[in-house]
């Protein structure tokens, strides 16, 4: 969770985390590419977008974690195992909606409750999915629990985690399959110690797919049928996706169901991946490769075959750890639906990345983040909200069309 990037040289503490479709229509981008757009609407060019933020509530304990509610709230995950709600209408809630601390590991920088989301029924179950490392023993723990009622959490599924304190993942998502995916680390500390990334028979530096509303035999949820690796000999049945290092933060397009991940780099680069629905299965190539450059060829497997990330930057100029986004799909700002956005944990740059129709990606710096940026995450309304670490503070984040600098155009690749 929070995500300290775990580099042989120290950081200062902190979350260092510790994070188209047919109804796209072409518009021209600043490379002079197609881009997305919403539905009767040209996108702009990412040159010509930045983002403010507008703090909207404050007082909270290391916020990590936000999703929406149908009926307008948001739900704040703190580090100790409180969960917060915020309306538009009514402000930050004094008390918690949910306590959990009784059964979270908070005692590392990168432990606590570290994921929240809403089951798709939730307006008639209030069901919520939490990921968190478990005492006694720093387990990372899937479970499920209605709101309010923490003495009725039911445990889904875990994996060992004990050595390290840093690189537990953490996020939870609903796909549009219905299935719950959870994203793991890949156990901690540097250099991917128990050589994780690449092996399939553990679920540390995985994302995992499980159907909840389901069980199979005596665990609590069942495997989905079409999991890549359900019947190879060895593997964990769950894996959907592997070869990461610490994804803290993912995410769903709400159009086209691809997964959006932010992987934390050992210190080299920071990644961004874009992985669609009919790439399970796919590796993300840690601990062979950090990013696209090779960093351990003793993980590479001869004609093993890697998916690139989609963006990487470097963690220089202020750079330590990739907080991974959203893909926006508010209406408020229809010149940038379909662009994601991602920031990093100490520059707090906002790095904007649209996909082009011919298969390339567009990316831009479109501003800054407010201090320690933790979590990015959407309303009902598909509007942006983004949590500040230390400050405890939650802000309400609109997009701008500004005339670019002279001289200024995206990347591409």
């Amino acid at each position: 969770m929070l995500r300290r990037r775990s580099r042989p040289v120290t950081l200062t503490a902190g979350l260092l985390i510790l994070a188209l479709s047919t109804f796209l229509l072409p518009s021209v981008s600043a490379g002079g590419s197609a881009a997305a757009g919403a539905p009767g609407t040209r996108a702009v060019p990412l040159t010509e977008l930045t983002v403010v933020s507008e703090q909207v509530g404050s007082g909270l304990r290391r916020p990590i974690a936000i999703t929406g509610l149908p009926d307008g709230r948001m739900l704040i995950v703190e580090k100790e195992g409180t969960v917060r709600a915020y309306h538009p209408d009514t402000g930050l809630a004094a008390e918690p909606v949910l306590d959990l601390t009784s059964r979270i590991d908070s005692s590392d920088n990168e432990r606590g409750l570290l994921g929240i989301t809403p089951a798709p029924n939730f307006a008639r179950t209030g069901l919520l999915y939490v990921a968190y490392t478990s005492l006694p023993a720093g387990e990372l723990t899937l479970a499920r629990v209605p709101i309010g009622a923490p003495e009725r959490l039911q445990v889904l599924l875990t994996q060992e985690h004990a050595e390290y304190g840093n690189h537990n993942g953490g996020q939870v998502a609903f796909g549009r399959d219905g299935y719950l995916y959870w994203s793991l680390g890949d156990g901690g500390h540097t250099h991917d110690p128990f050589k994780a990334g690449q092996n399939l028979g553990t679920l540390l530096g995985k994302i995992v797919r499980i159907d909840v509303n389901r069980t199979c035999g005596a665990k609590p949820y069942c495997v989905p049928s079409g999991n890549p690796f359900l019947r190879v000999p060895g593997a964990r049945p769950e894996i959907w996706l592997y070869g990461l290092r610490n994804p803290w933060r993912f995410s769903v397009d709400p159009v086209d169901g691809s997964l959006w991940i932010g992987d934390v780099g050992q210190g080299l680069v920071e990644e961004i991946n874009h992985i669609r629905p009919w790439q399970g299965g796919a590796n993300l190539g840690w601990s062979c490769r950090e990013g696209t450059p090779v960093f351990d060829p003793q993980q590479c497997r001869p004609g093993g075959r890697y998916t690139d990330p989609v963006f990487e930057y470097d963690h220089y100029n202020d750079n330590c750890s990739v907080t991974g986004g959203v893909v926006y799909r508010g209406s408020r700002t229809p010149q940038a639906w379909g662009t994601y956005v991602a920031s990093d944990y100490c520059s707090t740059r906002v790095f904007a990345v649209r996909p082009r129709l011919d298969g390339g990606y567009d990316n831009a710096v479109i501003g800054n983040f407010p201090t320690q940026p933790t979590a990015i995450g959407t309303d009902v309304r598909g509007e942006l909200y983004v949590l500040s670490d230390l400050p405890g503070n939650v802000h309400r984040v609109r997009f701008e069309h500004v005339q670019p600098a002279s001289g200024s155009r995206a990347s591409n690749r």
